[in-house]
């Protein structure tokens, strides 16, 4: 987070003057969907390269001339085709960027890709990261695509991942993010009462074992054999067809069984103020075998809601998306899991996060990906 007003993220309206001056541009017209309030959606071109395994475009070496090396067969995205589970992807985006050199772009998975388990990261020519877009880059983008838990249904234009661009430097401060705290109200507790705001790092988040509201279900656990999912398709698929609901049982614990994948909640209701955008990150390696967050871009007012100031929404809770790794673990109640890391916007966005823009998650609880009718059960 930044006291600088030269640097932060950029907000739609100056995402929307970057595609004006061709900064980003499409070999297909930039749709007005694409623009969020602090990030742009990135699609999917018209092919897909199934590849023997993982790779980043290091130095002076090109993705397309890495996958002339590593490429097993093509997908023609242009009409429906399946990437299967545990196969490892790259996809040419439509997207492209010619960036000044003051503004750089980190990328994160769409929350309903984070969801449905499907492992996707950018990568950029001369890329020595991960969903790091240097400073002044200027080229294509490429979508690595690898489902993990479920075999989908993709086609061109699909969006399965974000692009937030900056300017200048940015970096997190705990003590901006206290003061933010004190004027805005960062937490509320599940009985929407004021919380105390745990930072260090970034604002802690910690698990619900407990219940949202009574309910004795507390997550969910994705089944090892399930059908395909049309990602076109919403709010079409019967959860008990993919997952297996998880009880709350007495000592509100929950054993994450290695490689299996949850879906749970954080206890806390947070809130990401009108000039801010967050995103989640894992707590801390040390502390436990599993992996917390794959889609972790928050945007400016989740859980305000659409009034003036604070709205009628106090706080909205973060869904979780878990993997262990290795060795079972137990998860408690309340136990911290992750954190969210805040940056200062350029300026206040012209529309924020649930106002109207096709928000799915803004009053979630316990939430699947919007591909899922609501669950029957208690």
């Amino acid at each position: 987070m930044n006291s600088d007003s030269s640097s932060g993220v950029l907000p739609s309206q100056a995402l929307e003057r970057m595609i004006a001056s061709g900064a980003i541009r499409a070999r297909a017209p930039i749709l007005p969907e694409q623009v969020q309030p602090s990030s742009i959606d990135l699609r999917l071109g018209a092919e897909a390269y199934r590849v023997r395994a993982s790779f980043l475009a290091a130095g002076s070496a090109t993705v397309t001339g890495k996958l002339e090396q590593y490429r097993l067969h093509t997908l023609d995205l242009t009409r429906p085709a399946v990437l299967e589970k545990g196969c490892v992807y790259i996809v040419p985006l439509q997207e492209e960027l010619a960036l000044p050199p003051d503004i750089s772009g980190k990328a994160n998975p769409k929350s309903s890709t984070g969801r449905l388990d499907i492992f996707t990261r950018l990568i950029t020519d001369e890329g020595r990261q991960f969903e790091i877009v240097p400073a002044g880059y200027r080229g294509r983008l490429f979508a690595e695509v690898v489902p993990r838990t479920f075999s989908v249904v993709v086609r061109q234009g699909e969006r399965l991942s974000q692009l937030r661009l900056f300017q200048g430097e940015h970096q997190s401060s705990d003590e901006a993010l206290r003061e933010i705290d004190s004027t805005e109200t960062l937490v509320y507790l599940p009985d929407e009462s004021r919380g105390e705001a745990n930072i260090e790092n970034g604002l802690r988040l910690s698990v619900d074992l407990a219940g949202i509201g009574g309910s004795p279900v507390i997550g969910y656990r994705a089944k090892k054999h399930a059908p395909l999912i049309d990602l076109s398709r919403i709010g079409h698929y019967a959860t008990e067809d993919f997952w297996d609901p998880i009880r709350r049982n007495e000592s509100r614990t929950l054993v994450l069984d290695p490689e299996d994948f949850y879906i749970l909640a954080s206890r806390e209701r947070v809130r990401i103020p009108p000039m801010y955008a967050a995103e989640m990150v894992p707590y801390d390696p040390t502390v436990g075998e599993f992996r917390i967050h794959y889609a972790g871009f928050f945007d400016p007012g989740f859980g305000y809601g659409t009034g003036e100031g604070a709205g009628d929404i106090k706080g909205t809770r973060a869904v979780l998306e878990v993997r262990s790794h290795e060795v079972p673990f137990i998860l408690e109640d309340g136990q911290i899991v992750a954190s969210l890391v805040f940056e200062r916007l350029l300026e206040r966005p012209r529309a924020l996060y649930g106002e109207g823009i096709g928000s799915n998650y803004q009053r979630q609880g316990l939430k699947l990906s919007k591909h899922f009718r609501t669950p029957s059960h208690g």
